[in-house]
């Protein structure tokens, strides 16, 4: 996965996202080494804020210039909150917060893609305001 992940980083005027399991075994790997941007998403509970904690300074030995921190599934102003605080407290640049939205579960069940079920969900705006950043 590692060479695969180096050979496809090192394409020129090219974009490469690798989706990553929720754990620190591809960053302990050094997988993403030589990627410009590290997205770790994070939900407003404890496991996850802790494993985004353990994420992004793996990430930042690595030698990953920007990480950025991608709050998911929130359902309130006090799940931003603990996001952000936690974010803050550990030096990671939080890009977006994407709220809870049935319709992603509702797509799910589908089989299909969000964007395609519910494109003006919540969510799908949130997600397209994301990606207008990346760019």
């Amino acid at each position: 996965m590692r060479g695969l992940a180096s050979a496809l980083l090192g394409v020129e005027n090219e974009v490469t996202l690798l989706d990553m399991e929720a754990s620190i075994e591809h960053l302990s790997r050094s997988t993403p080494q030589g990627a410009e941007t590290l997205l770790v998403v994070v939900e407003p509970y404890y496991r996850a804020l802790e494993t985004a904690g353990r994420i992004a300074p793996l990430g930042r030995e690595l030698g990953i210039p920007r990480i950025l921190a991608i709050a998911n599934k929130i359902r309130d102003e006090e799940d931003a909150r603990v996001i952000r605080e936690y974010c803050a407290a550990h030096h990671i640049e939080l890009a977006a917060e994407i709220p809870y939205d049935e319709s992603v579960r509702d797509a799910d069940r589908r089989g299909r893609a969000v964007i395609d079920h519910a494109p003006e969900s919540r969510s799908v705006k949130a997600m397209r305001g994301l990606a207008a950043q990346l760019a």
